[in-house]
């Protein structure tokens, strides 16, 4: 089962940052390009919100069954960067990210109809973008 989970949330990264990416992006360009926040417009911001929140909790289950996660806090793992970054930093920004991009989704969806959906959509994903990007175990992930 834990490496099914692994797995599972190894693979589960590629969609969540295609979502999220895609996600900010139309956000975006919606905002530069001075269109109204559409329920189609919303409804593409949950690319990024489903994925984000399933990944949240097969990492939430991994962090307590794995070797690398909750097992493995100590003080002498914070001296080590490589064990403080799985058991600390990737779970801390982690949870942030989702956090910012579940509320830019619930602030967003209530301005349907209104151009400022697209600039908080843009201004959370992209916080919750560029967090996931600063704490991938990046050389796990290419290694």
């Amino acid at each position: 089962m834990y490496t099914g989970l692994q797995h599972a949330h190894s693979g589960l990264a590629y969609l969540v940052l295609l979502g999220v990416a895609i996600s900010f992006i139309a956000a975006l360009a919606g905002l530069l390009g001075g269109k109204t926040f559409t329920d189609k417009n919303r409804k593409l911001g949950l690319l990024g919100l489903i994925p984000t929140h399933l990944q949240w909790v097969i990492g939430l289950i991994l962090y307590f069954v794995s070797p690398l996660g909750l097992n493995n806090a100590s003080g002498a793992a914070m001296k080590d960067a490589t064990t403080r970054l799985y058991v600390l930093e990737h779970p801390l920004m982690m949870v942030l990210a989702v956090i910012l991009i579940t509320i830019g989704y619930s602030k967003a969806k209530r301005q349907v109809g209104t151009n400022t959906g697209f600039k908080t959509m843009t201004i959370f994903y992209g916080l919750g973008l560029i967090l996931i990007l600063s704490r991938i175990p990046w050389n796990a992930w290419l290694g």
